[in-house]
């Protein structure tokens, strides 16, 4: 008999969690395990229910799905990590595979996508786009280029999760508590980002901030409408 695959889906937004799932359980030899909304809810089901595969997404309720990338990485490496997001994946894809995902794609794919996502993950191989595969293609054994007009591509992954919770209005303190770091941490890393973004002040970083939000979720508007 066919052994079935558990998947975990970790999704902060009910209705698409809702269509995974059913989307998955019609897969004779797939099965949902579970769901959840942030990643400590993830990682106690991911010890409960032991799943074969996690798909996530990047944006989680008071949480960031590159953390549970890491924390899987380092904790449960057996586990795989498909994520399927709205952000943009010329800025975000490489940087999930390198922190450990074995897949990306953009929620606008087609359901077909998303499983063929899936069993591509399972025999053991990655996911990515064309796109996405031929840039990383492009840079293999050179430097990484650096986009002069996207700034935003030279933060590390901290800084630019950083970046966006700024540009969601958080201070420096409720930034601070959310990522479990110090206040002076989180300075240190908004003075990084001012210097390569090129700006001086404080207040200029947050406007440039919340303009860089406004225009991903635009982007991601307009690629919205996935049918599951």
């Amino acid at each position: 008999m066919t052994k079935t695959r558990k998947i975990l889906i970790v999704e902060d937004h009910p209705i698409f969690r809702m269509g995974m799932c059913e989307l998955i359980n019609r897969e004779k030899d797939l099965t949902v395990c579970g769901s959840a909304e942030d990643v400590p809810e993830a990682m106690a089901l991911v010890e409960s229910e032991k799943p074969d595969l996690i798909i996530l997404d990047l944006s989680l309720k008071n949480s960031n799905g590159m953390t549970l990338i890491r924390d899987l990485s380092k904790y449960h490496k057996e586990i795989p990590v498909l994520v399927l997001s709205m952000h943009e994946e010329s800025l975000h894809a490489e940087r999930c595979l390198l922190a450990g995902a074995k897949g990306y794609l953009m929620k606008h794919e087609t359901k077909d996508s998303v499983i063929k996502a899936i069993r591509r993950i399972f025999a053991g191989k990655k996911y990515i786009s064309q796109r996405v595969m031929d840039s990383l293609l492009e840079n293999f054994g050179k430097e990484q280029a650096v986009d002069p007009d996207s700034p935003v591509q030279t933060l590390t992954d901290r800084e630019l999760e950083i970046f966006e919770l700024i540009g969601k209005g958080f201070s420096s303190g409720q930034i601070a508590g959310r990522l479990n770091l110090s206040v002076k941490t989180i300075s240190a890393h908004r003075e990084r980002i001012k210097q390569k973004l090129g700006w001086k002040s404080g207040g200029e970083l947050v406007r440039y901030a919340v303009l860089w939000l406004e225009t991903e979720h635009l982007r991601q508007n307009k690629k919205s409408g996935m049918d599951l």
